[in-house]
């Protein structure tokens, strides 16, 4: 391990900051980091030593890789903590603005879905990583909720419960069951986890966690969000009968008004079903 890697490694384990998930996505970046470094000709570096130029080599590379505009703020992010704990915040421009980082879109009609095929499952070696992959596409779990369930406990035959120290906000929901695939899934999971969670008995959810991350990056599995994107637009299109805009379906404003109220019905009880609760959310994996 290069003397960078180790350091911001250390350093995040000095400073516990947010929760674990949090934790652990700022070391995985802060790791990238270090790597696009080394990449850009940086090869001696310390945590102590990050400045200016170093910001502007890796946003130069970013953006020649065509990061999208999360991605980049997430890592500017990153990159800002790490300039505070070694007492450097002024290196870094306080808005993301300076750098010619666009504001975030969050609403589109471009489909952000991702199918989760058999090649991409195959390349996945563990069994229980891969399962939570299976579940997140059958179900539109969140990641955590995907580790964290209990198969048995959350099976309650015509619908999936999910307990609410799963979920985003601590928010109980339930997920029908309704197809013959998800009942499939459903007890292939009960199968492999016994009673218990999708964490192996030996493990940590951090621990899980760590290794889904690893196990996703090795296999070349990226946005798995996208699967909860997929399971959006497939639900729609069942409970609507037509597909939504960001699946080639009409907007809101080609819809007449009958179609209009049935959208919305339909819009409200997907999003009391993903865990959100607010219409207005639907948009991100739907469109409008």
């Amino acid at each position: 391990m290069r003397d960078l890697n180790y350091q911001l490694k250390q350093l995040c384990h000095r400073n516990r900051d947010g929760s674990f998930a949090t934790q652990a996505d700022r070391e995985r970046l802060l790791n990238l980091c270090a790597n696009d470094l080394a990449e850009r000709g940086f090869h001696h570096m310390s945590a102590d030593s990050l400045k200016p130029k170093h910001v502007a080599a890796l946003l130069d590379k970013w953006k020649l890789d065509g990061i999208s505009t999360g991605t980049l703020k997430n890592r500017m992010s990153a990159l800002r903590w790490w300039a505070e704990k070694i007492g450097k915040d002024n290196i870094i421009a306080r808005t993301n603005d300076a750098y010619g980082i666009a504001e975030r879109v969050f609403v589109t009609n471009v489909s952000k879905a991702k199918v989760l095929d058999a090649d991409m499952l195959a390349r996945v070696t563990d069994p229980y990583t891969r399962m939570s992959l299976q579940l997140q596409a059958a179900f539109g779990l969140r990641r955590e909720e995907s580790i964290k369930i209990k198969p048995v406990w959350a099976d309650r035959g015509s619908f999936l419960r999910l307990q609410d120290s799963w979920t985003k906000g601590g928010k109980y929901r339930e997920v029908p069951i309704t197809t013959v695939q998800q009942r499939a899934v459903l007890d292939a999971a009960k199968a492999l986890a016994g009673k218990g969670s999708l964490i192996p008995a030996e493990m940590r959810y951090r621990d899980q966690l760590n290794r889904f991350r690893a196990q996703c990056d090795k296999a070349g599995v990226h946005g798995v969000h996208g699967l909860r994107h997929e399971y959006a637009q497939r639900r729609y299109a069942e409970l609507a009968g037509w597909p939504c805009p960001a699946g080639g379906g009409l907007t809101s404003r080609q819809l007449d008004a009958a179609s209009k109220s049935v959208d919305q019905a339909v819009r409200l009880q997907l999003s009391a079903e993903m865990g959100h609760f607010r219409e207005q959310v639907t948009s991100i994996y739907l469109g409008r």
